[in-house]
């Protein structure tokens, strides 16, 4: 037998021991992924709500796992009922179904972390963020009877919420930072077309670490009973596409899981080994130089010694405007208080930072205003800070 063979051989003979004796010796360990999953006990699944719910929601409850689209086809003629949703990925025929449903009267209840920018823009609501980065935070209820029913999430929340919420729209819960001070919308009602849409970005209260946590219930309850008394549809998975490929069965199973990416490493280590004693000197070639940023930065430089802040001005508000009528579609011909509304709506900005801006516009394109230093520093941080989004 060739002696590289041999070495490939012993050096995968003594990876299988290892891998075989850190199999034996390997304790249990906890499962804290958020996977939202109601066949999961593992902390941060939904068991205990799925076997909960039946009772939580009382008659007419029902769970189906196949998406909204298909659901409301098989029953067309379904009359108004509540809709829940727990962190799951909604495909755009789904979602037209569903608002379909709302609009006839029907409650949808989204519980998610993440919403598509075109569902928001929709809704006319600003994109969901984290808004803190504390290791806990309380979500409460604005309603004064539920004022005592709160919930402390001290293991790995999401803390997201909205930038803002429109007029239409109702604010039902916040979250509440440990100082009290980081305090941001994170359950909203919108009213649409004859029902409602309810959006709570915390779905980690419904699952089972926090469902098993004491006292904790009166907060979960509260939460659902802004659903009326009706029947209800929970769609567990709205968007997930079994596989039908021949490695799903092998992914699935952890001992063929593992054998299968021993095999790739072993034959990973094979053509690496094989490749280095066959390959040929590659000779080493210099990059092309980019001169771009030095010439960048020459040019600056240039305006900084000569000082010319009202042509640097009149660049940069040229720059944001081209930007502006680009990217947001809006008319600049006219820097006027409709101007200075259509760009607050579009970007979220505080509408006093944008008319500060506007004015600093105005000032460095009139070429007989008298222009500072500081006015081209403060239109530059508030040019940048209006379209960072």
């Amino acid at each position: 037998m060739n002696r590289t063979l041999k070495l490939y051989g012993i050096l995968l003979i003594i990876v299988l021991l290892m891998m075989g004796l850190m199999e034996i010796s390997k304790k249990e360990v906890t499962d804290w992924r958020k996977n939202y999953d109601p066949n999961e006990t593992s902390p941060f699944g939904l068991y205990i709500f799925d076997h909960e719910a039946p009772g939580l929601f009382g008659k007419g409850f029902t769970k189906t796992e196949i998406s909204p689209y298909a659901y409301y086809q098989q029953h067309k003629n379904i009359r108004q009922q509540n809709i829940l949703v727990i962190n799951s990925e909604i495909d755009k025929q789904s979602w037209k179904s569903l608002l379909k449903q709302v609009n006839n009267g029907s409650d949808l209840m989204l519980i998610t972390t993440d919403i598509d920018g075109e569902t928001l823009r929709e809704l006319d609501l600003a994109p969901l963020r984290v808004t803190s980065y504390e290791d806990s935070v309380s979500l409460k209820l604005r309603n004064p009877l539920h004022k005592k029913d709160s919930l402390m999430m001290d293991k790995l929340p999401n803390r997201m919420g909205f930038r803002f919420i429109n007029k239409k729209s109702q604010l039902l819960g916040i979250s509440v930072g440990k100082d009290e001070g980081a305090v941001s919308a994170n359950f909203i009602r919108y009213p649409y077309g004859k029902g409602n849409i309810l959006i709570h970005t915390e779905p980690l209260f419904v699952t089972n670490y926090y469902m098993l946590r004491k006292g904790n219930t009166r907060y979960i309850q509260d939460v659902f009973s802004y659903l009326p008394q009706r029947p209800t549809v929970w769609f567990t998975d709205t968007s997930e596409v079994v596989s039908a490929s021949i490695m799903r069965f092998i992914l699935s199973r952890p001992a063929l899981r593992g054998a299968w990416w021993i095999f790739l490493f072993g034959l990973l280590t094979f053509v690496i080994f094989n490749a280095k004693r066959k390959q040929r000197i590659v000779p080493i070639l210099s990059p092309p130089e980019n001169k771009s940023a030095e010439f960048v930065k020459s040019i600056g430089n240039l305006y900084l010694q000569e000082g010319d802040f009202h042509d640097m001005m009149a660049k940069k508000a040229q720059y944001f405007l081209y930007r502006v009528r680009q990217n947001l579609l809006i008319d600049t011909r006219n820097l006027n208080e409709d101007f200075i509304r259509s760009l607050h709506l579009k970007t979220g900005n505080n509408i006093d930072e944008i008319r500060e801006a506007v004015e600093l516009i105005r000032k460095g394109t009139d070429p007989y205003a008298r222009v500072m230093r500081e006015d081209l520093v403060r239109m530059d941080r508030l040019l940048d800070e209006i379209l960072k989004y």
